[in-house]
């Protein structure tokens, strides 16, 4: 069984405050993962984590995910990518420490866009690790771009090109609420292409800065990776309380189905 888990950047970072790092949270996390992928052995996990307070600040700053042409702009773009590998280096530790067999592998390395769609990324060395029971760590990043000269690439996005290709059964989107909430503020337990507009007007966007959208977004893209994959459910649900992360690995899953 193959899960992809994000770490959302509202989760591992204070997202309203530049390069805040959530180093007790993310521990938590690493220990929860850790615990649940030693007692489940039929469990292949893909981590991946949002840029929070780290890239997306940056990002904002420089416009990066709009376009990428002036030798302000290109300084601006490895500046996005630094502070986004430093973010990610704090996971990788984590999830180092607690035990956990992670190997990073850089988005920007490969990835190739055209007008902010990521059109490759290379998947061989992921098939790889997970052939040999590592798991794989993604994050936000900067990436190359045809048109824009350089552009941004959400997690979301990444998960998307690869569960096309990777085939998951499931797919875990943490953040700092409990799922998908509707008007009057109750979690929506399930989202399908069927009833997507009919509560897309409850979507609303995410605390803090975020250049690559907000929960409306997010939600959008997954309904159309769950139609694309057959077979995928995607779960929102938030991380921020103990045992919660823990318990949805071993099959008890909390807040919003998409499928």
């Amino acid at each position: 069984m193959l899960t992809f888990v994000k770490l959302g950047g509202s989760l591992i970072t204070d997202k309203r405050e530049s390069e805040h790092f959530h180093a007790a949270t993310m521990q938590r996390a690493a220990k929860e993962i850790a615990t649940a992928f030693q007692r489940r052995t039929e469990l292949h996990l893909l981590l991946g984590h949002g840029s929070g307070s780290f890239g997306h600040v940056a990002a904002r700053k420089y416009g990066t995910v709009e376009s990428v042409h002036s030798p302000a702009d290109w300084r601006g773009f490895a500046e996005v990518a630094t502070v986004a590998r430093r973010l990610n280096n704090l996971v990788l530790e984590s999830l180092h420490e607690a035990g956990l067999p992670v190997f990073a592998v850089q988005p920007s390395a490969s990835a190739q866009c055209s007008d902010g769609r990521l059109d490759y990324l290379e998947t061989a060395p992921i098939e790889q690790l997970l052939a040999h029971d590592l798991i794989p760590l993604v994050y936000g990043d900067v990436a190359l771009d045809s048109v824009r000269g350089g552009t941004i690439i959400s997690t979301e996005t990444i998960f998307f090109y690869l569960a096309e290709r990777l085939n998951p059964t499931q797919i875990f989107l943490l953040g700092e609420v409990e799922g998908v909430y509707d008007s009057a503020g109750a979690i929506i337990p399930r989202i399908t292409p069927g009833n997507l507009n009919e509560i897309a007007g409850a979507l609303g966007g995410s605390h803090g800065t975020d250049v690559t959208g907000g929960m409306a977004s997010k939600v959008r893209s997954m309904v159309d990776l769950a139609e694309r994959v057959k077979g995928l459910h995607i779960h929102i649900f938030g991380g921020t309380q103990p045992g919660m992360l823990e318990a949805a690995l071993l099959g008890d899953i909390p807040g919003t189905l998409i499928c």
